[in-house]
């Protein structure tokens, strides 16, 4: 399991006093206010930043960060993503799982036969999607819903899913 889990991506500044736009990559964009630090992944190094205040715009999140206080010492950081350790994570309610967590589970149906491996999760506006790639190579597309997913074993890293008519078509 990983110990850093992505919450967001700066996507752009937003002002002159150091202030960034942040895209969530959570389910719950309102983390944001209790989050009081978080880690910049630059791509070579890491940086431990601590929050200093919070809003919200449109489906963004703006964030200021303790001792950025100028445009200039932000903007080399866009398109950087934004992590928390798992110590920090908001804590999960049942039949709630990490994402990275669930990448690289095996995806069996309910005979037990396996359909390939979790590659990714795309986020839908009406339930989530699971790529899953074959041994053959080919992508399959699983909507996260009860009638499809019908049982995530993270210990295991084991996906038992409901093959729906027309879903391998």
């Amino acid at each position: 399991m990983e110990d850093l889990l992505q919450v967001g991506v700066i996507t752009a500044t937003h002002g002159i006093r150091g202030e960034v736009k942040v895209f969530p990559t959570t389910d719950d964009p309102r983390r944001f206010k209790k989050l009081k630090g978080c880690i910049l992944d630059t791509g070579r190094e890491q940086i431990e930043l601590e929050v200093e205040s919070c809003k919200f715009f449109k489906q963004f999140v703006i964030l200021k960060f303790k001792g950025i206080d100028n445009i200039n010492d932000i903007e080399r950081y866009k398109q950087c993503s934004l992590f928390v350790t798992r110590e920090n994570a908001v804590p999960l309610r049942r039949g709630e799982y990490f994402i990275a967590d669930m990448i690289g589970s095996k995806v069996i149906d309910e005979e037990e036969h396996e359909l390939g491996t979790l590659k990714e999760v795309l986020r839908t506006g009406a339930n989530d999607v699971y790529v899953v790639e074959t041994k053959e190579g080919k992508e399959v597309l699983l909507p996260a819903i009860k009638q499809c997913v019908l049982d995530i074993n993270i210990e295991e890293h084991m996906i038992k899913v409901h093959i729906m008519e027309g879903l391998l078509d």
